[in-house]
């Protein structure tokens, strides 16, 4: 070969090299942004960003969705604030803060609550649950619990059956955080309308074996096997759950008129809350979305594969339940009154603080 065809040669390898590397250069950042088909499979999907504003005629309520992640479905109810004055603390976080104490009384349908706060009163849901105690309860009621209250008798339920002692290093007689809210539309249904300690053990175990089966995991604790709330906090069913709320939690705008929501699960109307002004639902808002995606999770077997629920949809729901037979009329303390709807598919709660209205809770049967 001579000196001509070598350098020919060179030239050609050369230019090769430099088409490979400038190749590489402007392809490879490219794959590394966009992602593998298989990559891109595996996004999940954001909820809508540009939700619907509907009116519901009837009503003159406004609702703002449809959020939707999987089978989770959410509208947002907009409406005027009614309370007045400083928002009430959540329990959750006069827990957190040691300004309120629940108590142990040797009953299991009826706990001690005392708030020490000096200037904050604070909200207790029918619903939440505290864990502690001889056993952990879910409590029963609504109520506004004044500043240097004293001891004021709750209504509660066992979520627990299988324990009346100590556990771990936790107190016998007091309850230590209440981070859970109840997960499951049945189990809100045998508390707030059959009132029955006997269903509610039986749908904490209807939710537990649901759980175990959605994560095809064992979710009951080892710790204790009959404990609602530790089966709400495995690793399996957090971990799934938090898939939910990742992509709903800011659905709701920290300064707004959103009193509350409107939960749909599989296609179908599971339940609604609504509250007395927007700062109080914002506040209870990280609670109450934990505890609708764990109940999402436990019914994700489930057929979702149903019609889309419309506003109408939810304007008959609403004016059904309201106008419905008033079953049953409360006077929890001097302050908060409790009224019970109920027709043939849905139970209403309203519990009213003096003559405002505090919360709205509405339950598909």
């Amino acid at each position: 070969m001579n000196k001509r065809q070598i350098l020919a040669v060179l030239a050609g390898t050369l230019s090769l090299a430099v088409g490979i590397f400038a190749v590489w250069i402007f392809w490879f950042p490219m794959s590394i942004s966009q992602g593998s088909p298989e990559q891109e499979q595996e996004q999940e999907p954001a909820p809508a960003t540009s939700p619907e504003t509907q009116y519901l005629a009837n009503s003159g309520r406004r609702l703002t969705g449809p959020f939707t992640h999987k089978n989770l479905t959410f509208y947002l109810v907009h409406g005027k604030d009614g309370l007045t004055g400083k928002t009430p603390v959540t329990l959750e976080e006069a827990m957190e803060s040691r300004v309120v104490i629940v108590r142990e009384t040797g009953e299991v349908n009826e706990l001690s609550i005392e708030n020490i706060s000096r200037n904050d009163e604070v909200f207790v849901q029918a619903g939440d649950i505290v864990k502690g105690g001889q056993q952990d309860r879910m409590l029963g009621v609504d109520l506004i619990i004044p500043a240097h209250s004293g001891r004021i008798p709750i209504d509660s339920f066992c979520v627990e059956s299988q324990r009346w002692t100590a556990r771990g290093r936790e107190p016998r007689t007091e309850f230590n955080s209440s981070t859970e809210y109840a997960p499951s539309k049945d189990l809100k249904l045998a508390a707030k309308q059959d009132k029955s300690q006997s269903e509610v053990w039986k749908k904490v175990e209807d939710s537990q074996e649901k759980l175990s089966l959605a994560t095809n995991s064992n979710a009951a604790s080892s710790v204790s096997r009959s404990s609602l709330p530790l089966t709400m906090q495995n690793r399996r069913v957090r971990e799934d759950s938090a898939n939910y709320a990742r992509f709903m939690e800011d659905i709701v705008p920290k300064k707004s008129d959103v009193i509350g929501i409107v939960m749909i699960i599989n296609g179908k109307i599971n339940s609604a809350d609504t509250y007395g002004s927007s700062e109080l639902f914002v506040k209870l808002w990280p609670k109450l979305l934990n505890a609708a995606a764990i109940e999402a999770v436990a019914e994700s077997r489930e057929d979702a594969s149903q019609n889309a629920v419309t506003a109408a949809d939810i304007e008959s729901f609403f004016e059904a339940v309201e106008n419905a037979p008033v079953t049953e009329e409360r006077k929890v303390t001097d302050r908060i009154h409790m009224m019970t709807r109920d027709s043939k598919t849905s139970v209403f709660l309203e519990t009213r603080d003096r003559d405002t209205v505090l919360h709205r809770n509405y339950l598909m049967k």
